[in-house]
């Protein structure tokens, strides 16, 4: 798991456009790393909207946002359009970003046990090392508080 001040994971993975985004190719500026369990579902789309909303204010910051799920290509495109969401979402089938941030976990609904993204937001610097990460985040206010801290971050 990782944790604040630690070197954020690289790692290579398809985006929405069907293009391949490789993090560290953003090096340079800083990094909104937000991994959410799944398209068009209450929270998560919650998420998007309240990141997409606040879009301009992150990239006036200097901000790249990025959503991760373990959702395909399709499913983002799918999701991205049918929302208007103005954020580049990554498809992480095969869990490989989500194990390696520690956010792929064993989750609990109604006594049944599965394997699941625990919500969680990384703010990476623009040398690739994680300034503040947020676990088992609560959406209403969270994209606010992630601008707030890129504000802080970069003042």
């Amino acid at each position: 798991m990782v944790s604040d001040g630690d070197i954020a994971p690289d790692f290579a993975l398809p985006t929405d456009d069907g293009r391949e985004l490789r993090l560290s190719d953003l090096r340079g500026s800083p990094v909104v790393l937000y991994f959410y369990p799944k398209d068009d579902t209450s929270g998560c789309t919650a998420e998007a909207k309240d990141f997409s909303c606040l879009a301009a204010e992150f990239e006036r910051a200097g901000a790249v946002v990025v959503g991760l799920s373990p959702d395909s290509v399709a499913s983002h495109r799918k999701f991205k359009s049918k929302y208007d969401l103005s954020l580049r979402l990554v498809a992480d089938e095969e869990k490989t970003a989500a194990l390696a941030y520690g956010v792929w976990i064993e989750k609990s609904l109604y006594g049944r046990k599965y394997m699941g993204v625990d919500r969680s937001t990384f703010l990476i610097d623009g040398k690739g090392r994680i300034v503040k990460a947020w676990r088992k985040v609560k959406v209403p206010g969270h994209a606010e508080a992630v601008l707030a801290e890129v504000r802080a971050a970069s003042a």
